[in-house]
């Protein structure tokens, strides 16, 4: 991973979920671009794993993407991610293509808000 934590914080664009004593569970990753928002990462602890944190994660992403007035949400995803590449159908993505990019496999997403 070569993300630039301390930039995407700074600009707003890393949002963490917490549990009452403040410990994080999660997190998740996404700004505007054009006229759709990119989701760029979510991740949950795995000790908090199966507590619904990722979908509300997602949830959260869906409903600030509809404030910004985007008109859908892309995403993308390692094929090897097998569990990811069920998980988004199930929350309303549509596969929209897979590509061989800076040598991964990705699989790509779209959901229309």
């Amino acid at each position: 991973m070569v993300a630039d934590f301390e930039a995407l914080i700074a600009a707003e664009h890393v949002h963490v979920a917490v549990n009452p004593d403040n410990e994080v569970l999660g997190f998740i990753v996404f700004y505007p671009t054009d006229q759709h928002v990119l989701l760029e990462n979510v991740a949950v602890k795995a000790s908090a794993s199966g507590q619904g944190i990722g979908k509300a994660l997602i949830a959260f992403c869906e409903a600030s993407a509809r404030k910004l007035g985007a008109r859908s949400i892309k995403l993308y995803t390692n094929e090897k991610m097998t569990e990811n590449l069920s998980i988004y159908p199930h929350l309303g993505y549509k596969e929209t293509g897979r590509v061989t990019e800076d040598g991964f496999e990705r699989v790509y997403f779209e959901k229309v808000i």
